[in-house]
């Protein structure tokens, strides 16, 4: 279990996401906080990350996996479908 609030994860998965940012931007890519909800960071791959074959890799071993190593090692990390930033907290 995740020791802390959603409240509380949103400063240091923004730090994160600011941190990884420019790798993803290197490939034309980006990266937006959608929102957290039960230990679960909701993102959204944007630019050339959408339909593209790297970006469930990009999300698991590059995003999901810093953000274990450097927030906690319980977080998950799910991947918001253009057209469902409104319905974000029912996937996954």
């Amino acid at each position: 279990m995740i020791p802390f609030t959603d409240e509380e994860l949103e400063p240091a998965v923004n730090n994160v996401i600011e941190k990884i940012r420019p790798s993803i931007k290197l490939d034309g890519g980006d990266i937006k906080l959608i929102g957290i909800k039960d230990g679960k960071v909701y993102v959204q791959l944007q630019g050339a990350c959408v339909g593209c074959a790297s970006s469930s890799t990009t999300l698991k071993y590059g995003v999901e996996r810093q953000m274990k190593i450097l927030i906690h090692p319980d977080l998950e990390v799910v991947n918001v479908p253009m057209g469902y930033e409104d319905k974000w907290s029912e996937l996954g």
